[in-house]
């Protein structure tokens, strides 16, 4: 009998840890930032853009040498639980350190996506509120490098558990520090564009 006792301890130690670590909820990556999380089918959250493809050259009409008009965004597959989106978009490849093009937040959970041209107002029509960028201004402000080698612009959207509760006009650092224990899934889309 006892060694019966010894093989159905020993499939049970195997098999319990496998059902502990089963798990669709997103896990924390080194530094709390929170990896992609997955809806019931299993898919990614994902960011796109009409404009360009994650990779290529952002079209001048949506840079400062264009009519600095904000990208059409769309998005797919938040995680459950969403009720809340924010964005950020920023370009660490700037001169004087990573410089803010655009905060945008508390953009209701059924928000799908942004349409080209956001008005750069504080409170917008849904409810979403714009924060102050690295211009010092409220809205989009398009790239606008210096000439010379291709700058990154990180497009950052991420699902929320909640909203802010942020007033319009606060920076990318008040809004992350806000928005930290709320972050469900994140995805990033990314344009370059040099002059």
């Amino acid at each position: 009998m006892r060694p019966q006792i010894v093989l159905a301890f020993t499939f049970a130690s195997l098999w319990l840890p496998a059902v502990g670590c089963s798990s669709d909820q997103p896990k924390p990556e080194a530094g709390g930032k929170m990896q992609s999380a997955t809806d019931t089918l299993g898919n990614r959250m994902t960011l796109s853009s009409p404009a360009f493809s994650d990779g290529e050259r952002i079209p001048s009409k949506h840079t400062c040498t264009g009519a600095n008009l904000s990208p059409e965004l769309k998005w797919e597959h938040p995680p459950e639980g969403t009720v809340a989106f924010a964005l950020i978009c920023h370009d660490p490849d700037a001169p004087v350190g990573d410089w803010v093009h655009w905060v945008i937040y508390d953009l209701p959970g059924e928000t799908r996506g942004l349409p080209e041209g956001v008005s750069d107002t504080p409170d917008l029509d849904s409810g979403a509120k714009q924060g102050r960028t690295d211009f010092g201004s409220i809205g989009y402000g398009g790239p606008c490098p210096p000439p010379g080698k291709p700058h990154h612009y990180l497009f950052e959207l991420y699902a929320l558990s909640g909203k802010s509760g942020l007033e319009a006009g606060a920076d990318r650092e008040k809004l992350l520090e806000t928005i930290k224990l709320l972050i469900l899934s994140e995805a990033v889309l990314t344009g370059v564009y040099s002059r």
